[in-house]
């Protein structure tokens, strides 16, 4: 985001998505779906409720697909996308959106990277012919890619090393966890790497991966779809599609030892712990079971971890879960689930441990009330929805479905899957893949602590990384 603005896993893989749909009242969204002669995905859905449209613009290629010795390469790009084209100059773009009321940003992610756009409905025009403009082209100077190499390690310097904690429970976390270089590298970029890219570098990447057919486009709000259609042709259309690198085989299974790391932190008060479990990859039928299980676990001062560890036990001062980068359906690769919490310094990462086990255990062992599981499925299914509220949110997700599903209409499924998950479901989730052998730690102290006599070293933490 650019800183301006602020062997039993594979075995579900060929499931039928529909088997874990359950029948509910839900708010259905319409999904129109077109492919254009240059490989361009593009999608409309229609909302009059509000004279406005979000725009979401997607590529096919993140973190996990750029180029070796180049860590941080996908998130300086997503830059250098802002920094003008021969057509529109540096500053064009952010101010022919915002001088009309709207906003942009962009992000980029293991598996992705999105462009998106909000403005009264009268700049959808504009809007496009940028996204095109510079689909097609971009300034390549040595100027603008100085600029924005010192930007983004300024980036880096804000929210990673002169932050307590830093990024080690959403980088740090990731490098240990995994064994491939394209799921365990840094992806917001170390210094080194940044420096050495250069410009052929930025003209390869952008021939490669940022050309129609590696892209989707969604369009939300006051526009019919052959009014979209019709504007998407008109400035996409004549893009002509370019050969993409074929990806490497970046799969894994899940890990068979557990993995501890010691981490010293000169800037925190208080030691953290953050501890990871291989997920199952996107469309396992233990997917849904697992985004609950998770928030079962970790979502909210109801969660189990929040009402076992911190009012409980009163060893730790907060939870909190993630999904890698992204969300728990939002991931083509391998991806972990982290529970993150600060603890008590009279207490230890083994006793942090040993409370998430015992209170693990008992859902493998007792599943989950029907009360309990009602009221999880509630909330996620209030996230869900509130989240797709915006144009600009209904946009993204739309687009970012079907880059990773290839089916935009999944923003509609999702919620069925939730509803549909049993205590079984959960059960089994948990057994499968909440185990130590599964597990990667990082116990991250303040310094202090672990200069006191008979501490324990810390490993040597590394470099610090990704968007967030």
């Amino acid at each position: 985001m650019r800183m301006r603005q602020l062997p039993v896993l594979l075995a579900g893989l060929a499931f039928s998505l529909s088997a874990f749909a359950a029948k509910s009242d839900q708010w259905t969204l319409p999904v129109n779906v077109k492919k254009l002669d240059n490989g361009l995905t593009v999608i409309v859905t229609e909302d009059h409720s509000s004279p406005t449209v979000g725009v979401s613009v997607v590529y096919h290629v993140g973190m996990r697909l750029e180029p070796k010795n180049r860590t941080g390469f996908a998130h300086l790009f997503e830059h250098l996308m802002f920094q003008g084209t021969p057509n529109a100059k540096k500053g064009v773009f952010d101010t022919t959106i915002t001088a009309g009321g709207g906003r942009n940003n962009g992000s980029t992610r293991p598996d992705y990277t999105n462009y998106i756009e909000t403005a009264p409905v009268s700049a959808l025009e504009p809007i496009l012919w940028l996204e095109a403009d510079r689909m097609k082209t971009l300034d390549f100077n040595p100027t603008t890619l100085k600029n924005q190499q010192d930007v983004v390690k300024e980036e880096i310097r804000v929210n990673v090393k002169n932050q307590p904690y830093g990024g080690f429970y959403w980088i740090d976390i990731s490098q240990h966890a995994f064994q491939k270089w394209e799921n365990n590298h840094d992806g917001y970029g170390s210094f080194e790497d940044l420096e050495n890219a250069s410009l052929d570098d930025v003209r390869a990447f952008h021939r490669d991966y940022y050309g129609p057919n590696n892209a989707v486009i969604a369009i939300a709000g006051d526009v019919t779809p052959a009014q979209g259609f019709a504007l998407a042709q008109k400035y996409f259309g004549a893009i002509p599609a370019r050969p993409t690198p074929k990806p490497t085989d970046f799969s894994e299974g899940l890990n068979t030892q557990e993995k501890r790391v010691v981490q010293s932190d000169p800037l925190a008060q208080v030691p953290a712990i953050a501890a990871a479990w291989k997920v199952p990859p996107r469309g396992h039928r233990d997917q849904p079971a697992m985004a609950v299980l998770g928030e079962l676990l970790g979502g909210g001062d109801a969660s189990l971890f929040y009402q076992g560890l911190v009012k409980g036990r009163e060893i730790a001062l907060n939870v909190d879960t993630l999904f890698g980068l992204t969300g728990p359906f939002e991931y083509d690769g391998p991806t972990v689930m982290t529970i993150f919490a600060l603890y008590k310094p009279n207490s230890s990462a083994d006793a942090m441990l040993k409370a998430m086990d015992e209170e693990i255990a008992r859902v493998v062992q007792n599943g989950v009330d029907d009360a309990t599981l009602k009221r999880i499925k509630t909330r996620m299914l209030a996230n869900w929805n509130n989240q797709l509220e915006s144009f600009i949110n209904r946009a993204d997700m739309m687009a970012k479905m079907q880059v990773l599903w290839g089916d935009a209409n999944v923003v509609n499924k999702i919620p069925g899957w939730i509803d549909g998950v049993t205590s079984e479901d959960i059960q089994r989730a948990a057994r499968t893949y909440l185990v130590p052998t599964n597990r990667t730690v990082i116990d991250r102290k303040p310094a202090a602590m672990l200069a006191a006599p008979g501490a324990t070293p810390a490993a040597a933490a590394p470099a610090a990384g990704t968007n967030k």
